[in-house]
């Protein structure tokens, strides 16, 4: 056995570390060159006279060169860069960089096939063209092998002929080269996965990952050579001492899962055998780990499949009425955030501590035996944050009994946290979740990598996080229909939030969903004010785009039930029942532009604070809260609302019910558990990002993605340095009790100087908007917004209706003109 497991090391040894010695001297020799090369440019004359009278005692003697390298530098570079290609020799720099760093990433060498080919054309063609047009140089510019093709070309083709072939392979080169599919590379991916290499290598990550593998290696070969002899020795034992045998495994694959049967019938639980031999007789239970699924080897950035449109044909900007329509013309252009933004954390693999398993193993069986508890079967389930017991009782046991024991469990085993939960549901076993001495960090880009969300054909999906199957659990929030949040300060409620937010930008495009933020602490959701001309929406009065004024709140709640009614109108005219029926019917261009028709984007309301707003605001935010909840399900608004206190006075009834979907963080008693949840588990979470997603009934318990502020930050800053669109997306106009009527009584005095403009444009176009009168004039909107008011009160347009344009009460300029005149005149 220890010859196998030396054997197994050495295998080890050469599968692991030989491929970063090879790629450490490729870095080398690239570094090496790239000194030799650049020497060579400028020593060229006097190393190319010596090397040409190349001789072993000279290259071993006391010759004398100039290169920076000394004899061995002046040597390659004369061989490579003269008798070669010239400055295209600089590309076996490139390549050997690029295999070296591949070598180190664990990266297959095939990935850099499109590399190497690409980079020999580069080369072969770069070293023709120099020796053609800079042949008068003294310098081997192309070098010899440059030199020799440019003159058989020219034998062949002749001059006027030659310069017409190197001309047309630079600008097929340059085309194949731009080819998105087939060339992504930039210097900026280079740099990062270079310093990525380097920092892996020189902190010891590179270590750490080694000696993982090799652990796991070692569990996976002692298991396969040693299973005859334990089963032998098992049986042996059992004979002599009467020791109850091995228990019977069974393997679950997915999520680092294991089970083990404890047949021990009635010799192991009967009251009548001694402590000492149940201890014994627990402690001899092995167990056989299942490792999860290996992860594929990473791939470069240039390498790595970007996200792509959710469209994939993109018109020509004359429409065609014959093809469906595409909300995302306008932004064509628009680039999905890569996850490149998104950083890497070092402890995102799930590490299996066999002693810590089997220490908890032991603690709860002796738990269990101390209070005259018979089970037959228990099964660990390894997650991020906890790791599942669940085990079988044996018949005639209560499950009342066991989930009494969660603080006699919880002082055995040392630990916070522990979670009962009897039973599982649809499942005939009973849970004992156990939180891990080393937890696990689930990082937004590993997240984000899986093919669940990749390839989710969900409306609105959001990556929440893994289950305790160590699985990404992705859900659709058109679904749900509205999200929940509680939980107290400081557990991950806003790293929640942004976790969501996140994975709205890098799955939609700007014009299939907009977002209304509201912020009354004013600190948390800034950064994304700088997308407010791609996925915010806000009223047009509104300086700042995220809401963080309780009365701009309360008009920003009126303003979209608003909106949600206008919606209904338009699903009521288009004869469908929903948004998702409405837009597929929109883009077969079956409706009607003209009759008020439009593609409808999908809202999300997120309210970071709410205590905050129903303490200042009580009713005039809960009631539209509660019938936005009710009714804008259909027409695509979703609410997302998150408060750190989970109280009765806070989160009411007319909320829970009409919030089926409702996540808890660590909260700390159990009446805030059940306020949240109407179930206790939420006090007993460990904190970070530990949550438990209520959905239906289910309890689902998650470990939060965690995304930090400077992630959140160049995600941002990607999307906002993109063409936005023209103006925002302004939700209808509301105004409120104390502004209602003032419109109509206009003083003469106090009539503004671009009235008689804005109303000529108005009349002209036969489309009364404040936003048109904005952009058209180039006011501000304020002062557009009083213009607006007048021409209402002097009966130029009508009242505000909604999201519609205003009804323009004049239909032609010389009438308009005429009113004008008497008003001017009436003027003092």
């Amino acid at each position: 056995m220890a010859n196998s497991r030396r054997g197994q090391s050495s295998l080890n040894f050469d599968g692991e570390r030989t491929p970063k010695l090879i790629g450490m001297f490729l870095l080398f020799l690239s570094f090496y060159f790239l000194i030799a090369f650049t020497s060579y440019i400028f020593t060229w004359e006097k190393d190319h006279d010596i090397v040409m009278h190349f001789t072993w005692e000279n290259f071993l003697g006391d010759v004398e060169v100039d290169n920076w390298l000394g004899r061995l530098g002046a040597y390659l570079a004369d061989s490579i860069v003269y008798w070669g290609f010239g400055l295209a020799s600089f590309g076996f720099v490139y390549l050997l960089y690029n295999y070296g760093l591949a070598l180190m990433r664990r990266v297959p060498l095939s990935h850099l096939y499109l590399t190497l080919q690409r980079t020999v054309i580069w080369m072969v063609i770069v070293s023709v063209v120099s020796s053609f047009f800079l042949q008068t140089l003294e310098f081997p510019v192309g070098g010899v092998f440059g030199q020799a093709v440019s003159e058989w070309i020219q034998k062949f083709l002749g001059i006027p002929g030659t310069v017409a072939l190197l001309i047309f392979s630079l600008v097929a080169t340059f085309v194949w080269n731009n080819n998105p599919d087939l060339s992504d590379f930039t210097w900026r991916q280079l740099w990062y996965e270079t310093q990525r290499a380097w920092r892996d290598l020189l902190s010891g990550e590179y270590g750490k990952r080694y000696r993982a593998s090799r652990s796991a290696l070692v569990k996976k070969v002692d298991r396969s050579s040693e299973s005859t002899f334990s089963h032998t020795e098992d049986s042996a034992d059992s004979t002599a001492t009467s020791v109850p045998p091995t228990p019977e495994v069974s393997t679950v694959p997915k999520g680092g899962q294991m089970s083990f049967d404890l047949t021990r019938k009635s010799a192991l639980f009967a009251e009548d055998e001694g402590k000492t031999k149940k201890g014994d007789a627990i402690e001899d239970t092995e167990l056989e780990i299942n490792l999860p699924p290996e992860q594929p080897a990473p791939v470069l950035p240039d390498e790595a499949p970007a996200y792509k449109p959710p469209v994939e044909a993109i018109q020509e900007d004359t429409p065609n009425l014959s093809e469906p329509y595409d909300p995302t013309l306008e932004l064509s252009h628009y680039e999905y955030p890569h996850l490149q933004l998104l950083h890497e954390y070092d402890n995102t693999h799930l590490e299996i501590d066999r002693d810590e398993l089997e220490q908890n193993k032991n603690q709860i069986l002796h738990t269990l035996m101390n209070f005259k508890i018979d089970i037959e079967k228990i099964k660990a389930t390894i997650g991020p944050t906890v790791t599942l017991y669940e085990i079988v009782p044996a018949r005639g046991i209560r499950i009342s009994k066991i989930k009494n024991l969660e603080d006699d469990i919880a002082l055995n085993l040392s630990a916070l946290g522990i979670r009962i939960i009897a039973p599982i549901p649809g499942k005939g076993t009973i849970g004992i979740e156990v939180p891990n001495k080393k937890r696990q960090t689930v990082g937004m880009r590993e997240v984000l990598m899986d093919d669940r969300f990749k390839r989710a054909k969900m409306e609105l999906p959001i990556a929440l996080g893994k289950n305790i199957q160590n699985e990404v659990f992705v859900a659709d929030l058109t679904k749900m229909p509205h999200l929940l949040i509680a939980g107290s300060t400081g557990q991950g409620k806003s790293v929640g939030i942004n976790v969501i937010l996140n994975s709205l930008l890098y799955k939609k495009h700007p014009s299939q969903v907009k977002l209304i933020l509201i912020d009354p602490k004013k600190v948390e959701l800034f950064p994304y004010a700088r997308l407010e001309n791609h996925f915010l929406t806000f009223l047009p009065d509104q300086v700042e785009p995220i809401v963080t004024d309780t009365q701009k709140v309360v008009h920003t709640l009126n303003s979209l039930i608003i909106e949600m009614e206008s919606r209904y109108n338009l699903l009521k005219s288009a004869e469908v029942r929903n948004i998702a029926e409405y837009n597929d019917k929109f883009v077969a261009r079956r409706l009607n532009p003209l009759k008020g028709h439009r593609f409808l984007p999908y809202i999300v309301l997120v309210i970071d604070e709410f205590a905050d707003l129903i303490m200042t605001a009580g009713k005039e935010v809960e009631l539209p809260i509660g019938r936005l909840a009710q009714l804008s399900r259909a027409v695509g608004i979703h609410l997302i609302i998150a408060t750190q206190r989970p109280s009765v006075n806070i989160i009411t009834g007319v909320i829970k019910a009409n919030f089926p979907a409702r996540i808890a963080y660590k909260v700390v008693s159990k009446v805030d558990s059940r306020t949240i949840l109407d179930a206790g588990g939420a006090e007993q979470l460990t904190g970070k990002g530990d949550m438990l997603l209520s959905v239906g009934g289910d309890v689902i318990r998650l470990q939060s993605a965690f995304v930090d502020t400077p992630e959140v930050e160049r995600v941002i800053e990607f999307i906002a340095n993109q063409t936005g669109f023209p103006e925002p997306f302004f939700l209808p106009e509301f105004h409120g009790d104390d502004e209602g009527g003032s419109a109509k009584h206009v003083s003469l005095a106090d009539i503004d100087d671009m009235l008689d403009d804005a109303a000529r444009l108005v009349v002209e176009t036969q489309h009364g908007s404040t936003s048109m009168i904005q952009r058209r004039l180039k006011l501000g909107y304020n002062r557009a917004g009083r213009i607006m008011d007048q021409l209402e009160g002097l009966g130029i347009v009508g009242p505000a209706e909604g999201s519609k344009p205003r009804e323009v009460l004049y239909y032609d300029v010389t009438e308009l003109e005429r009113y004008l005149t008497e008003l001017r005149a009436r003027k003092p």
